[in-house]
């Protein structure tokens, strides 16, 4: 993995009194996140994240809209858009946002908490500055 965007992601989710958190990197010509950066999640969740298509799970619809996807709590979302096998992380409250170089997707940031917890604006927008300044970091 790469210790940059590990220190990165660390640091974040002390900020946000998270225990998980990942950092995919659009593979444009493939359409696939591709995982660069991981912390907490358990070891049999490592090959379902490694690569996710756009427009799949929390991260790929992350992508694919441009736009951050909150979930309260995960266990119980109905919604569709958490993978089925989300749940085996443990993870209520998640928050993911897209990483952007200017208007385009290039990945991203998604952090999770074992607790229930509804995402304010002002989490979510300073999630996304965070994300915004991993632009130049991303390996290619």
């Amino acid at each position: 993995m790469n210790e940059p965007l590990e220190t990165i992601l660390r640091d974040t989710i002390a900020k946000f009194n998270s225990e998980t958190g990942t950092i995919h990197r659009l593979d444009a010509p493939t359409q696939l996140l591709q995982l660069v950066a991981q912390i907490g999640l358990p070891p049999q969740m490592l090959d379902i994240v490694k690569t996710i298509p756009i427009g799949k799970g929390i991260a790929g619809e992350t992508a694919a809209k441009n736009l951050p996807v909150t979930i309260c709590n995960l266990q119980t979302d109905a919604s569709g858009v958490a993978k089925p096998g989300a749940k085996q992380t443990g993870v209520r409250g998640a928050l993911c946002v897209p990483i952007r170089a200017g208007e385009t997707v290039i990945g991203t940031f998604g952090i999770g908490t074992r607790r229930e917890h509804e995402y304010s604006a002002a989490e979510i927008n300073s999630l996304q500055d965070i994300a915004n300044s991993l632009a130049a970091k991303l390996p290619i």
